[in-house]
């Protein structure tokens, strides 16, 4: 067996453990930590014992080798000693309290119950060990916001009384905040313990990653890419946010720290990009200059403490008010260091081009309507390690300066007034200008060129590819059939892709197939490969931890090997990463995003895509655009300026597209200013392709809707997606027999869609294909990787043989129901000894249990080898016995394969398995 050089899992590991704990954001420390290991220790909290390795939902549903809980991480050999009746109590409670999973898709509960302590107890554990770790934990996910209230944002009564005693009796108490983003943190002050760390969702490998911070193997590092305010009331959103319908976003750019530092910065409990160390930094600015793209500035950092560790340095400006209106301070660049010793200095360049810090003038105001400027005055930069902190550093006198010029786009229809500072910089609203034209007749003067049909001329896209060949005369073979499939996606679980994947895009049948055509692979994320046949997968850590780190190169590497395991598994693109900005803490997906910063999120997202595009595989950035709440997802319009558009909302996907080369990108469920945002022709077409140049593919969210001017959201408006150029709509089980009952052939024939759209997305999907790693596959034309990473993939299906439950196959041989584990996400393998060669079929009988929800979907996959065999589902409502019957691949006698199952969901009854010769 070859071995792998490239993808080394202990490598793998390893970045995930430090992006973890570089991740780490330790908000306070009272001479408590590091504490050296080997020392006594009580542990407290349900969450010790049920890590979130991540929120719900697509972004969370990895499944992934065991991921140790943090007693097996503090309590191992470089942990402490975790005090053994503290333990024992838990262990009874658990018994009596199992983890409640929740029914249906996302549903989990966002907190368990804490078990209730008793003052005896407590003190009585306190005169054993002198530190308390205390564990809080919360997921999230899709289709639920998070909600001001006991259990998500705020703490339990048990969480509360778990506090105070543990805090009162204990000379040392840590808390580890194992969410996925900000909560209330208002009882520090209450309760006082002597150390305080969020450690977010860190996957598989965060409990070690904590350890490491813990006993100071690694110096905390993570700065807040969120500011953490005294109540949810005091964001800028609260009055505009979890409605029905629609959200206005009155705050227009003053997001975050943008709002907090320009007119409430009492209300700040700690600061964005806030996060203490266990050393000190002395940060100076050696020099900054002015060329002719922006801002350079030169920092020397040099560690004055008694300890190694990194700094972040934070570079802010201070525009002039003007006639526009600007926030306090805007980041307009960030670095950090390598390690450094104590007394080790390190020199940081921080370039900031004027786009990081001009401003939209969607009004016109400055004589320059819809472009970027810099507005004549002094423009004040501030350097630091995070926005409160940051000081005067030096100015730059510029005059009015046109950054780009651009044209309105996107403009919201709906009339209402926007936040920015009065003269005395109190808060003051201005009217926010509306459109001036709709985007169906922009649309109607750029519509593009038709290419005359030829039907099939032999070439194929190989020869595109060869340079033999135009993408237009190849496109033009395509029959307005064709041209309808290729815009649909198939799946989920397409049969033509990587099993349990999210998805098929471009061959999605066999007349696409003959053309050359390979089905493209898309599987959810962004914490990792999500497979919902049980394949296993490495889950990463989350978006908000990967922000904390402010480390792109850490991030880059990081992804460079998920970039691996993607081509490893055939997946062309993950669906990440999620690049929405949290616009308020309470949304249910912010766990997957990065920060509220759009610099800070653009940035990360580049690393990302960068270590991804090592092996020509890619992350798809999602989703475009506004999609800041998961309460009516799909339904909720965002209402929203050009200015907030431009400098907050859109900023992170432009700079990913133009910095991070992003070649694949994923529309929203939600409405923006009139138009779902598939069938969106502004922002689709006018912004992303037109301003930002971008030449890649747009795909829909699954089962989106589209809409027409001025109408009705619907997932069948698919004409007005392709006309908008959002390229493919996400999913449908049959594309080529139009499964999904979509409008295509409709409105081509009435004319609402020509030919010339429906070629120009089939050439977009085709130049998205050349760029894969199944394209190449498909014409054969592998490199020695494929061959390493194929060994690899076929060394763990020997591996999972070898591990499976012995069976000798001669003729046919029953397995025991009982030997099956039928619980959630379980897998169950065999390792199968054939003696008589031949074709065989698997049968399986079995029906729902008692008490599931008739709608309920329970289904099992079955492989034999890495050959997927087949998905058997059966719904809730089937409580009578079913029967099954699969053709397994031939085998040859002496042949030993794994035969393995695996259970989506629980609640499935097996009666009889059994395999039989056919031949």
């Amino acid at each position: 067996m070859m071995k792998n050089t490239m993808l080394e899992m202990s490598r793998y590991a390893a970045l995930a453990r430090q992006a973890v704990a570089e991740g780490i954001v330790l908000l306070k420390n009272e001479a408590v930590l590091p504490l050296v290991s080997g020392g006594r220790a009580a542990l407290f909290g349900y969450a010790q014992f049920h890590y979130y390795q991540s929120g719900t939902g697509s972004g969370g549903l990895v499944n992934t080798a065991h991921v140790p809980n943090l007693p097996e991480v503090l309590g191992g050999p470089d942990g402490y000693q975790l005090d053994a009746e503290v333990q024992a109590r838990y262990a009874a409670w658990l018994a009596e309290h199992p983890y409640e999973m929740g029914t249906g898709w996302a549903q989990e509960p966002w907190f368990q119950p804490e078990m209730p302590l008793d003052e005896d107890f407590v003190r009585a554990a306190a005169q054993r060990a002198e530190t308390a770790f205390i564990v809080i934990g919360r997921t999230a996910g899709e289709d639920q916001d998070n909600s001001n209230a006991p259990g998500s944002f705020l703490l339990t009564e048990g969480e509360e009384n778990m506090l105070a005693l543990v805090c009162r009796h204990f000379k040392k108490s840590v808390v580890l905040l194992n969410v996925g983003n900000i909560i209330d943190m208002q009882w520090v002050m209450r309760y006082n313990p002597g150390a305080v760390a969020y450690i977010w969702q860190g996957g598989q490998e965060g409990c070690r990653g904590v350890l490491d911070v813990l006993n100071g193997t690694v110096n905390p590092c993570g700065k807040l890419p969120d500011t953490i305010a005294c109540t949810p009331a005091d964001y800028p959103a609260a009055d505009h946010y979890g409605a029905d319908d629609s959200n206005i976003y009155a705050e227009d750019i003053y997001v975050g720290y943008r709002y907090f530092e320009t007119f409430a910065p009492e209300k700040v409990l700690y600061p964005f990009g806030f996060g203490l160390s266990y050393t000190k930094f002395e940060v100076r600015l050696l020099s900054a200059d002015e060329t002719a793209d922006g801002i350079t500035a030169f920092a020397a950092v040099q560690n004055t403490g008694s300890c190694p560790g990194k700094e972040v340095v934070q570079l802010y400006c201070t525009a002039p008010q003007g006639r526009l209106g600007k926030p306090s301070k805007v980041l307009c660049a960030f670095a950090k260091t390598r390690t450094l010793a104590h007394g080790e200095s390190q020199t940081l360049t921080l370039k900031a081009p004027w786009r990081n810090f001009a401003s939209y003038d969607d009004s016109g105001v400055t004589g320059h309507k819809s472009a970027f400027v810099l507005e004549a005055g002094e423009y004040c930069f501030s350097l630091g390690t995070d926005v409160r902190s940051a000081e005067e550093a030096f100015t730059v006198t510029l005059p009015l300066m046109v950054v780009e010029q651009l044209e309105s786009a996107a403009a919201p229809a709906v009339a209402f007034e926007r936040l920015r500072p009065g003269a005395d910089g109190t808060p003051a609203w201005e009217p926010v200008p509306t459109e001036e034209e709709r985007p169906e007749p922009r649309r109607a003067a750029r519509l593009p060129r038709e290419w005359l049909q030829t039907g099939d001329k032999g070439i194929r896209l190989r020869d595109v590819a060869d340079g033999t060949t135009a993408m237009a005369d190849f496109v033009a073979q395509f029959s307005d059939e064709e041209l309808c499939t290729i815009v649909r996606g198939e799946g989920m679980n397409s049969p033509r892709v990587t099993p349990g994947t999210a998805g098929a895009i471009g061959g999605v049948s066999d007349a696409l197939q003959r053309y050359g055509l390979p089905a493209a692979c898309c599987s959810d994320g962004p914490s990792g490969i999500r497979m919902d046949c049980g394949t296993v997968a490495f889950a990463m850590p989350n978006g908000t931890c990967l922000a904390a780190t402010f480390n792109e190169g850490l991030s880059e590497e990081l992804y460079s090997m998920e970039g691996l395991e993607l081509r490893k598994n055939h997946v062309d693109t993950l669906l990440g990463p999620g690049i929405n900005i949290h616009r308020h803490p309470l949304n249910g997906r912010n766990f997957e995003y990065f920060s509220e910063d759009p610099l800070l999120t653009g940035k990360m997202a580049c690393a990302q895509l960068r270590g991804m595009h090592r092996w020509g595989v890619t992350g798809t950035i999602k989703h475009f655009a506004t999609n800041n709440q998961e309460h009516r997802r799909h339904f909720v319009e965002s209402v929203v300026s050009e200015r907030a558009l431009r400098e907050i909302y859109l900023r992170g996907f432009e700079i990913a597209v133009k910095e991070g080369h992003a070649r694949s990108i994923m529309t929203s469920y939600n409405p923006l200013n009139g138009y779902w945002t598939a069938s969106n022709y502004d922002l689709v077409t006018t912004i992303l392709r037109g301003q930002w140049c971008y030449t890649g593919i747009v795909m829909s969210d699954w089962w989106a809707d589209g809409n027409d001017r001025d109408g009705a959201g619907s997932t069948k408006h698919v004409a007005a997606m392709v006309r908008a150029q959002n390229d493919v709509f996400m999913v449908v089980t049959d594309p080529e027999h139009n499964s999904g009952s979509d409008d295509l052939a409709v409105a081509l024939t009435e004319g609402r869609l020509i030919r010339g759209e429906l070629q120009r997305s089939a050439a977009n999907i085709c130049r998205f294909l050349l760029q894969t790693p199944a394209f190449r596959r498909s014409i054969g034309r592998t490199t020695a990787l494929d061959a390493q990473l194929e060994a690899m993939a076929e060394q763990d299906m020997q591996q999972a043989a070898q591990n499976g439950q012995p069976l000798t196959l001669h003729g046919g041989v029953s397995i025991d129901p009982a030997a099956i584990d039928n619980g959630y996400r379980r897998t169950t393998a065999f390792c199968v000894m054939v003696e008589q060669g031949g074709a065989y079929t698997l049968h399986l009988r079995c029906r729902a249990m008692p008490g599931n929800s008739p709608l309920a979907q329970i289904p099992v996959s079955i492989f034999a080898g890495r050959v997927f065999v087949k998905t058997i589902t059966i719904t809730g409502a089937q409580t009578d016995w079913c029967e099954f019957t699969a053709a397994l691949p031939a085998v040859d006698a002496g042949e030993v394969f794994c035969l393995r199952f695996y259970f989506g969901q629980s609640g499935m009854e097996l009666d009889a398995v059994s395999l039989n010769l056919l031949s």
